[in-house]
C-alpha cells in the first residue's frame, strides 16, 4: 500500500504543549502515521509548505536525512535550518496557534489520524491560514534572517521567495 501525505490547518489554544504533543503523538503511533504540527503564521505561504515537505521526504528516500524522524526532517526544512534544535522555533508553542499538521502514511491510518485531529482543532482552510500576509512579515523575517537590503533589492513581494531559497539552502548554511 502507497504512503500519502495529508495537511489539515486550524487554530489550536495549547494550554500545555507537552500534553498537546503527547495527544499528538498517541494519535501517530495509534494509526502508525507521522504527524508534525507547525506554526502556520512562520509559513511564507502554501508553496513554502510544499517545498519544505518535498525536500524533506527527497532527504528520507535518499537517506540523506539529517533527522531521524520524517517529521522533524520536515520541521527542519520548513524553518531553514541545518541543525534540529533551531529548527523547533517553527514549531508549535503554548497559548493561541494558528496551526498546519502534516500527516505521512498509509490512506487507511491518515484518514483516522484526521478524524481525531479534527476533534483538536478548530478547522480552517489551508489556503488561508498559509497564505502569505503582512501580519506575518516580522516573525518571517526574523525568522529566516531576512534583511532590509534584501528586502529593498527584491521587493517586499518577494519575501515568500527569499524564503523558499532558504528551504532550498537549509544543508548548506550553517
Amino acid at each position: 500500500m502507497q504512503r500519502e501525505i495529508e495537511v489539515i490547518c486550524g487554530e489550536v489554544n495549547i494550554s500545555d504543549l507537552s500534553a498537546f504533543l503527547g495527544k499528538i503523538n498517541t494519535i501517530a503511533s495509534d494509526n502508525r502515521v507521522t504527524i508534525q504540527g507547525l506554526n502556520a503564521d512562520l509559513l511564507a505561504g502554501e508553496k513554502h509548505l510544499h517545498f519544505a515537505v518535498g525536500k524533506a521526504l527527497r532527504a528520507v528516500a535518499s537517506g540523506k536525512n539529517v533527522a531521524k524522524d520524517p517529521g522533524v526532517e520536515i520541521m527542519r526544512y520548513a524553518a531553514g535550518e541545518r541543525q534540529i534544535e533551531r529548527s523547533f522555533s517553527i514549531g508549535l508553542h503554548e497559548g493561541e496557534n494558528n496551526a498546519v499538521f502534516v500527516l505521512l502514511g498509509k490512506i487507511d491510518g491518515l484518514l483516522i489520524a484526521l478524524a481525531e485531529l479534527r476533534k483538536l482543532i478548530e478547522e480552517k482552510p489551508c489556503s488561508e491560514l498559509l497564505a502569505y500576509s503582512s501580519s506575518k512579515r516580522k516573525g518571517i523575517l526574523s525568522l529566516f534572517g531576512i534583511t532590509d537590503e534584501e528586502i529593498k533589492a527584491s521587493g517586499e513581494e518577494h519575501i515568500p521567495e527569499l524564503v523558499i531559497e532558504r528551504v532550498a539552502l537549509a544543508n548548506f548554511v550553517k
